[in-house]
């Protein structure tokens, strides 16, 4: 019973780690449709939303006939609680993803103003946190993960930086207050797709240790 469990538990990583790369696929694809202002890669992120929703809603069960049936205890039991937290950030991800990938289709008709401002290098930055946070959870490796308090200060000073910058645009230009208000709201998406990353890290140091942390 016990061996049938453990494997039921790889069986259950594995397909979590599937949807956590789907989330983060269409969250990097949506950034990439936005600089490129490229509206068909825009469409094949917002047409997968049914397919994360599905697969989370598949993961969910699975994570609860695993509870039900075998009483899992210390670890196992983290490791269950730690998937339900990680397919619940993903679908998060996944769903910004879908926002932004919007936001790109809706401003695709213009240049943009300034290069986006900094919106690119936080995207990447932001993307890089996620990968890091997915691959903590599949090797259970802490040090990928020790180092995201200081990476999501650095976030959030990047929003704000394009906070204050867009509104110098808006002012300079009103015909400008359109596109700057979108690279504000995508500037907070990613932020938020950073703090669920930071979530993601929080549960696996919970997985891995039994103790509590708290990222900000």
């Amino acid at each position: 019973m016990a061996e049938k469990f453990h494997t039921e538990l790889k069986t259950l990583k594995k397909d979590t780690l599937v949807m956590a790369g789907l989330g983060r696929l269409m969250l990097r694809n949506s950034i990439d449709a936005l600089i490129r202002q490229d509206k068909e890669l825009a469409a094949t992120v917002i047409a997968r939303k049914d397919e994360i929703h599905k697969m989370e809603v598949r993961i969910e069960e699975h994570c609860y006939q695993l509870i039900a049936l075998n009483q899992p205890m210390a670890k196992d039991m983290r490791v269950i609680a730690c998937t339900l937290k990680v397919i619940t950030a993903s679908m998060r991800i996944g769903r910004y993803g879908k926002v932004i990938a919007n936001i790109a289709r809706e401003i695709s008709d213009k240049p943009h103003i300034a290069n986006l401002m900094s919106i690119p290098h936080m995207g990447d930055l932001v993307i890089d946190m996620v990968d890091d946070a997915i691959r903590a959870y599949e090797t259970e490796d802490l040090a990928l993960i020790e180092d995201f308090s200081a990476r999501d200060d650095t976030i959030d000073a990047l929003r704000h930086s394009i906070f204050r910058e867009g509104i110098t645009f808006m002012m300079e230009d009103p015909r400008n207050i359109s596109r700057c208000t979108h690279y504000i709201m995508v500037a907070r998406y990613l932020e938020r797709c950073a703090d669920h990353a930071c979530k993601i890290a929080e549960n696996v140091h919970y997985m891995q240790t039994g103790e509590r942390i708290e990222i900000h």
